[in-house]
């Protein structure tokens, strides 16, 4: 797994281990398989390659609920948006 994603749009995120934080350092959600979901266990969004984008049609997994203390934010540069399938997923910065 890489240790840094990028959103649909380019934002950055980061990955520790199975955790997903937004580029603030807020804790976004969980890694399952190629899955994110949020810290209420809700669907969060794909991963396709280096980008997390939400699929309404991946929308109906969901998975038990997680927590995590927020990281240190980080000085990550945007990346291009992508024109990969899928939405903009819905991630604090």
């Amino acid at each position: 797994m890489v240790s840094s994603l990028y959103t649909k749009d380019g934002r950055p995120l980061r990955v520790s281990g199975t955790k997903l934080f937004s580029q603030s350092g807020t804790y976004v959600g969980q890694i399952k398989g190629r899955k994110v979901y949020d810290p209420n266990g809700a669907y969060a969004g794909t991963i396709v390659g280096d980008r997390v984008v939400y699929r309404s049609t991946d929308s109906a997994s969901i998975t038990g609920p997680s927590i995590s203390a927020p990281r240190a934010g980080s000085a990550t540069v945007r990346a291009i948006p992508s024109a990969v399938w899928g939405d903009e997923p819905n991630f604090p910065d």
